[in-house]
């Protein structure tokens, strides 16, 4: 079982930035790949963007492309999401989750979520 803290959310204006971060408390997170994750209130969750097991690739959704950077620091056994230029229709649940197959694999694991806020 690995356990994903996720943390950063809060309320920031349109146009804002805000930086999410991943962690795992016992594990290590340099066998999955990561994905971020989000759900919007009567919505259904969709994929926001992921980074492979070696780091080389990224993905992201079209509407986050150019917004939001997906890093990983295993120093600190960390995963983070930057978003820029936020919207308000970025109002969401963020989670973050892990794949030991790889980006294009179903999730094992996932976090319980921070709640990103977009409005003035």
């Amino acid at each position: 079982q690995v356990q994903l803290v996720e943390s950063g959310g809060g309320l920031v204006q349109p146009g804002g930035s805000l930086r999410l971060s991943c962690a795992a408390s016992e594990s290590s997170l340099d066998y999955y790949a990561i994905g971020w994750f989000r759900q919007a209130p009567g919505k259904e969750r969709e994929g926001v963007s992921c980074i492979s097991k070696s780091d080389r690739t990224t993905y992201y959704t079209d509407s986050m492309k150019g917004r939001f950077t997906i890093s990983r620091d295993k120093t600190k056994n960390t995963v983070y999401l930057q978003m820029d230029s936020l919207k308000p229709e970025d109002t969401a649940v963020y989670y973050c989750a892990i794949s030991a197959y790889g980006c294009l694999g179903g999730m094992d694991y996932w976090g319980q979520g921070t709640l990103v806020t977009v409005s003035s």
